[in-house]
């Protein structure tokens, strides 16, 4: 029997995703070996090195693609905020895994939420995508950069270096560390980052590896690769005209007729002071299409014109490294989109 090489990056989130890909083949009876994998985005990370604009969208991802293209690993697996949103030549994205929760947390001192840490407190996060939604909740607080895994992070908040960090719940979640969140943002107040929480898995295309996509088309989530797929897409053409940070939500919801897809987006400029936010609904098998009228509809309610936020902004996860960028609320009438989505004030 084949033997297939998961390819991993050396941190505990990363070796931990992998590790639970790598148990669902073998349950399924394969045989599996993880393949320690060193990425750029590691090595900036590891010197603090701050990500630019220029090198962040995919940074993380581009070792573990580079070892693909090499044969030394048969599959990858990413967070797939990771992932940038236009495709890789010869890669194939055939698995999206059930979601996690999508929400960001917060991990404060003295079990603080945002809105009980005094006027002034330091708030660690590397989003711009945040960074924006946090201003715009006028909380007076200061929003500084932090970059490292997730126990550098929470050790800077032990330490005293910051009164709390802005985390995804999700990395949390998978290494057993919800103990430390002390308050989980709504996504009214804080969109999450598209894909947030997801995991994607990876392989060669071509016919010399359709076994191997076989094999991972079984680990597949429908519903989640439609949410997955709207949120991208409002990402992939907001990116197209704008340079605004960008948070968005999708979520199969039951309609009047079954179910549909509900996507809420937010695009804003860096203070938070500007803003675009718009949901759609729509059939699940046309997502990126939701998605897509969408983000348009955002970009002729004002969008483009959120200029002020710069575009050196990954994410810069504990364990990620995408351009979050983000856009927000300027209010308004219902309005409806084009063909059969429904576009209102989210």
């Amino acid at each position: 029997m084949r033997t297939l090489r998961l390819g991993t990056r050396r941190s505990q989130l990363a070796v931990t995703q992998s590790t639970l890909v790598a148990e669902m083949l073998r349950a399924q009876g394969h045989i599996v070996e993880l393949v320690e994998i060193v990425s750029d985005g590691d090595r900036t990370q590891a010197t603090n090195t701050p990500l630019t604009s220029s090198s962040s969208t995919g940074v993380f991802v581009s070792a573990l693609r580079d070892a693909l293209h090499a044969k030394e690993i048969d599959l990858a697996v990413h967070s797939l905020k990771d992932l940038p949103t236009y495709p890789e030549e010869g890669i194939d994205l055939t698995a999206i895994l059930p979601r996690e929760d999508p929400r960001d947390v917060v991990v404060a001192r003295d079990g603080l939420t945002l809105g009980e840490l005094p006027v002034g407190s330091r708030v660690g996060t590397g989003s711009p995508r945040r960074v924006s939604q946090i201003k715009a909740l006028g909380l007076g607080l200061e929003l500084d950069g932090i970059r490292g895994n997730i126990d550098t992070r929470i050790g800077k908040v032990r330490s005293g270096d910051f009164d709390a960090i802005v985390i995804a719940r999700a990395g949390l979640a998978r290494i057993d560390r919800l103990d430390e969140v002390t308050e989980v943002l709504d996504p009214i107040q804080v969109l999450p980052a598209p894909g947030q929480g997801a995991l994607a898995v990876e392989c060669r295309a071509g016919d010399a590896d359709a076994d191997v996509r076989k094999i991972l088309t079984s680990l597949d989530d429908p519903t989640t690769r439609a949410v997955i797929e709207a949120e991208r897409a409002v990402l992939a053409t907001l990116e197209g005209g704008c340079a605004a940070p960008i948070g968005t939500l999708a979520d199969v919801v039951e309609g009047e007729e079954g179910p549909e897809l509900w996507v809420r987006a937010v695009a804003l400029s860096l203070d938070g002071s500007l803003s675009v936010r718009l949901s759609a609904s729509g059939p699940v098998d046309d997502a990126a299409g939701v998605g897509r009228r969408l983000a348009e509809e955002m970009l002729a309610e004002g969008a483009a014109d959120l200029t002020d936020a710069p575009v050196d902004a990954a994410e810069a996860d504990p364990e990620a490294a995408d351009r979050d960028q983000a856009v927000m609320d300027t209010g308004g009438s219902p309005q409806t989109a084009p063909e059969q989505d429904k576009v209102h004030n989210a």
